[in-house]
């Protein structure tokens, strides 16, 4: 088969449950093809097919990996999305390089179940969705190379089949009832490696250093890959510092055997030091002799000194360190969970350049890439196991609990960005099972932080909305959506320090709120005045629905990009003034798909991230780079926003965020003046100016000063003064075309033609005859059916000339079409 090889200096970075890396490793990427249903036994993935015979169907697709059977369904308006079993299959060229060596299949994470075969021997299976797993094949192939099929059907190639499952069942982690899809699939990428007759399952090392950073200790375990060969061999650890320089060396002979032994300890003075500012990353090297062979494998470790301080902040290498972070789903647009490592490599940079320092991965183990850019881009991270929502399960579901928790600990361990193991997220959220007993999840809470701390007693325990458990834990996360869920967002500082004095140390991860993208607002703070301060403004059961219930802005208010750009502006201002406060991490970075929520303005997605599905920005993600970002920005509100509205000659805001001392706005040429940049002074941290506007174009512009450095931005709108009325009509355009994509724009208006430019109505675009829409993307402009941004929305599409004939629908007005 067609394979992408990795070049590999020593070894690739490849540790796992079950695994260690190796010289010889391969991504199988290509020659795949796939079935999105079950088979009637393995047998049917390898017979000998006639073409057009009966035994050719079911019909397979060609895919390439990692690849998900629900990048489409997902966010499919109009169906559940599928839970069940798929099948792939392939066929492998197996040259092993090593005498007596072994040939594994190294899956970094396939959901939710996997079935693995060569030609019709089962070799292994694991349940489980996120955790790195390996299969060793290497008896299976030579059986089957011994077969005649081997030769007269496969042609010397090896047949590998695997069936992943998604399907609904209880008595797995996570649940069904959580907010983001269970997908299915091959979603990370397979490995197939060849590694000597002796080899390592892992290392560990613990990378220590006292507060000051004057004295570094490091402790290095390993483990040999099952089974033991028995007898001694020779074992070789090289330490390296960052730029190279061995400043490390260990050599002795060691009993090949089960389980974790000491390799050696060594004592390093002054070490550089792991920190957001300087991700320093050293080296260890474990080499590993068997005859004529070596193994090798390497590690990226770091130094670093952690504390959440008791009733106080958190420190890093002795000095405090506010985390300032965000939420990471594995989803995005066109290709749900299956992400290129492209991709992730993007994600995590525009994370950084948000001003990120902190992340939690929710709610899951995350692929070792994510890791892996977290060490290298100075990200500190919360990472968590998949007891979310529903209850407690029976024996099988805890013991996958137990047994997820100790790979991801042993899996990520040496990440020194990992300060923070979570055990469960909202277990307080019962409807799985009869029973909801509180003592039983306690009892179970217990007995997996025991575990966290007994495998790393370096990290931090934690959980997040479960007040009934929250004294188990080391550090504990209320549910605080203060002007979302709950309260307004001005409650937020008086609700976070009363949920600060009960817990002994605090961390508020998950606030925010959701925002249509496209959608603006002249009055977003509007909905405020219906919701009344709550004394507690945490999220109750109910209170995510859009329907019933109390008055809150998550149900009343408008969902645009203004009222979310004022929340985060208030929640960041706040936060400069906490000095007692750890850190917060803002809920998502990106929108992802979700199967609770088929009621929002994009069907099935969350919309709360700063980022679309697509990596299209929000507005929000400059508000935070305006607090959180040190390099020269400005950015004016309302990129995203061609039409405002209001009287003529009336003030309107402007807002700019900047992280530069002083800014100077400019509207159609007039300088309306030079306002200086203060934090307290809400909204835009004092970069505010009421103007009025002409009717018609405008054009704004904002120059913003820090020394030296000018830096500036600008955007031109449309000023609409007419009032409007009810929309009685719908209108559909091309507006553009590029890079071989179409995009038509549909508008509501009233009676007498003027636009609706706060009509929210729903809009359901089709085609017809010749062309493609780019639906089932997750996005505002992605989507079949969406949610009206300001009267008016768009989707892209291929056409062909004088063949496509795109329709635009809304509910009580009549359909339009138009022909490309």
């Amino acid at each position: 088969m067609k394979v992408v090889k990795l070049t590999v200096l020593l070894l690739i970075f490849l540790l796992g449950g079950k695994f260690a890396s190796a010289q010889k490793s391969t991504r199988l990427t290509e020659n795949w093809e796939f079935v999105k249903q079950d088979l009637g036994g393995v047998w049917e993935a390898v017979r000998p097919v006639g073409a057009g015979n009966p035994e050719s169907v079911p019909l397979w697709e060609k895919v390439t990996l990692p690849h998900c059977f629900n990048a489409r369904d997902a966010v499919n308006p109009d169906v559940n999305y599928y839970q069940g079993p798929g099948w792939y299959r392939t066929q492998l060229e197996v040259q092993n390089p090593y005498t007596n060596g072994r040939t594994l299949l190294h899956f970094e994470g396939a959901g939710q179940k996997t079935e693995v075969y060569i030609n019709t021997t089962k070799v292994g299976s694991h349940v489980g969705g996120y955790d790195e797993w390996t299969i060793d094949i290497t008896q299976a192939v030579a059986d089957f190379q011994k077969t005649e099929a081997f030769q007269k059907q496969f042609k010397g190639k090896i047949p590998l089949s695997i069936r992943s499952d998604n399907s609904r069942d209880l008595e797995m982690m996570p649940s069904d009832l959580s907010d983001f899809n269970l997908y299915g699939g091959l979603y990370r990428y397979l490995n197939m490696v060849h590694v000597p007759a002796i080899s390592l399952e892992r290392v560990m090392a613990k990378a220590e250093v006292d507060p000051t950073g004057k004295q570094g200790r490091l402790s290095i375990k390993a483990a040999f890959q099952e089974p033991a060969q028995g007898g001694e061999t020779q074992v070789q650890v090289r330490v390296l510092d960052p730029k190279g320089k061995q400043v490390g060396k260990h050599q002795a002979n060691y009993a090949v055997k089960a389980g974790e032994q000491d390799l050696h300890t060594f004592q390093l003075k002054t070490p550089q030091l792991w920190s957001p500012e300087k991700p320093q990353l050293y080296t260890v090297q474990v080499t590993v002799k068997s005859g004529a062979d070596t193994f090798v494998q390497t590690e990226k470790i770091g130094f670093r000194h952690i504390e959440f301080v008791e009733k106080g902040p958190f420190k890093l290498n002795g000095q405090r360190l506010l985390l300032r972070g965000t939420h990471r789903h594995e989803d995005h647009a066109g290709v749900a969970a299956a992400m290129t490592e492209p991709m992730i490599r993007q994600e995590m940079r525009m994370m950084k350049e948000m001003g990120v320092n902190f992340i939690r991965l929710g709610h899951y183990q995350q692929s070792r890439i994510v890791l892996q850019q977290c060490d290298s881009l100075g990200i500190v991270v919360w990472e968590e196991i998949p007891w979310c929502r529903g209850g407690l399960g029976g024996k099988i579901y805890q013991e996958q609990g137990r047994r997820m928790l100790t790979n991801m600990i042993q899996q990520h361990y040496n990440h020194p960005s990992v300060i923070i193991w979570g055990l469960g997220n909202e277990n307080d959220w019962p409807g799985d099972f009869p029973e909801f007993d509180k003592e039983k999840i306690r009892t179970y809470m217990k007995e997996l932080n025991a575990l966290s701390h007994q495998l790393d007693p370096a990290r931090y325990t934690a959980i997040r909305r479960c007040d009934f458990c929250k004294d188990i834990v080391d550090v504990y996360s209320p549910s605080i959506w203060a002007g979302w869920y709950r309260g307004v967002y001005t409650d937020y500082k008086e609700v976070s320090e009363k949920e600060f004095q009960g817990v002994k140390r605090f961390l508020h991860v998950e606030w925010g709120g959701d925002s249509h993208a496209g959608r603006h607002s002249e009055n977003p703070d509007n909905a405020l005045a219906k919701i009344s301060s709550a004394q507690r403004a945490d999220e109750r059961a109910g209170d995510a629905s859009l329907f019933g219930g109390s008055a809150r802005v998550s149900k009343d208010g408008d969902w645009s990009e203004s009222y979310l750009c004022n929340l985060v502006d208030w929640h960041l201002k706040e936060q400069e003034t906490m000095p007692w406060l750890s850190g917060t991490a803002y809920w998502p970075f990106k929108d992802f798909s979700t199967p609770v929520r088929p009621d929002n303005p994009v069907p099935y997605m969350n919309q709360k991230g700063v980022v679309e599905r697509d990596f299209t920005k929000k507005e929000a993600y400059y508000v935070f780079q305006s607090y959180w970002t040190t390099k020269p920005m400005v950015h004016i509100y309302g990129h995203s926003w061609p039409v405002r509205w209001g009287n003529e000659g009336e003030q309107k805001m402007v807002k700019v965020y900047s992280n530069c001392e002083q800014a100077e706005l400019l509207v159609n040429g007039k300088s309306y003046g030079v306002k200086k940049r203060n934090s307290q002074d809400f909204p835009a941290a004092g970069l505010h100016w009421t103007v009025p506007f002409v009717a018609g174009q405008n054009q704004v512009k904002v120059v913003a000063r820090q020394g030296k450095q000018t830096v500036q931005d600008e955007i031109s709108f449309r000023y609409q003064t007419q009032k409007w009325g009810k929309p009685t009509r719908l209108t559909l355009e091309k507006i553009s075309e590029a890079n071989g994509l179409t995009t038509v724009e549909a508008k509501l208006f009233d009676a007498q033609g003027v636009q609706c430019l706060d009509a929210a109505n729903w809009v359901h675009f089709s085609l017809a005859g010749a062309g493609k829409l780019h639906d089932d993307l997750g996005t505002s402009s992605g989507s079949s059916k969406v949610q009206a941004y300001n009267g008016r929305a768009i989707i892209r599409l291929e056409a062909q000339a004088g063949k496509t004939t795109v329709s635009a629908q809304s509910p009580d007005l009549e359909t339009v079409l138009l022909t490309l």
